[in-house]
């Protein structure tokens, strides 16, 4: 990966028309549990620190079109325009250069979405629920191209090592990819429960979809501190934004 101080750089090949960053919170004005790049307005921390981080974000894609923010709520429901104020969503799609498709995440895992053509970009907010949900499968349908044509990479999240989950989220999996049960493996921790393996659950759904360019998937949240993540922090934390856009 090509990293930045403060932010994280997809390595995916990704045509040149395709613009694509994940911040951390390594540097910016956030103080106390949301140090120090902080860009969710809903978490408890100062509303003009906030804005800050957001007009910096803004700056780093370089022109001054608009971000999609979302109010995310771990669905699967998917934008197609600009639209103020924040829209209830978990995905966004653009086919032009009006404005720059963003999600948040503090374990969560973001995956991002281009053609190969360079002709259209898409990002996903895919915790367990919206995985569950068709997230996923909801995206690729909205970019409305052949999925051998998509190109995907897979950000920051908690890692199979950190994210214990109950029987019910294996079983959501499951009855839907009997396959998805090599992606749970039993809590050395607690009796009943399982380890679960956000990128293996993602690229099986990828996969099943027909999509074989898929990227990443090799980042920790609740272990590597560049990262906010709502596991380690006990849920007093900030979120990290995920951009992808269309080049002028």
């Amino acid at each position: 990966m090509n990293d930045q101080p403060g932010l994280i750089l997809p390595d995916w090949n990704a045509p040149d028309t395709v613009g694509a960053f994940i911040t951390t919170r390594e540097q910016g004005p956030s103080e106390g549990p949301f140090a120090h790049f902080n860009t969710a307005a809903h978490v408890g921390d100062d509303e003009a620190t906030v804005a800050l981080c957001r007009q910096r974000l803004s700056r780093r894609i370089g022109d001054e079109r608009p971000l999609l923010w979302l109010d995310q709520q771990h669905g699967a429901r998917v934008r197609h325009d600009y639209c103020s104020p924040p829209p209830q969503a978990d995905a966004s799609v653009a086919f032009d250069a009006r404005y720059a498709c963003v999600v948040q995440s503090a374990d969560c895992l973001p995956v991002l979405f281009c053609d190969r053509r360079g002709t259209r970009v898409g990002i996903a907010h895919a915790g367990w629920r919206g995985l569950a949900g068709g997230v996923l499968e909801a995206t690729a349908a909205a970019l409305a191209c052949p999925p051998e044509e998509l190109m995907t990479w897979l950000g920051p999240a908690i890692s199979n090592a950190q994210f214990e989950v109950g029987r019910e989220v294996m079983e959501a999996f499951v009855a839907a990819q009997p396959e998805a049960e090599t992606a749970f493996e039993f809590s050395p921790y607690r009796l009943g429960h399982y380890m679960a393996d956000l990128y293996r659950l993602a690229r099986l759904r990828l996969e099943a979809l027909g999509v074989s360019s898929i990227g990443g998937g090799h980042f920790c949240t609740a272990s590597d501190t560049r990262f906010y993540s709502h596991r380690r922090d006990n849920g007093v934390t900030g979120r990290m934004a995920s951009v992808i856009w269309l080049r002028q």
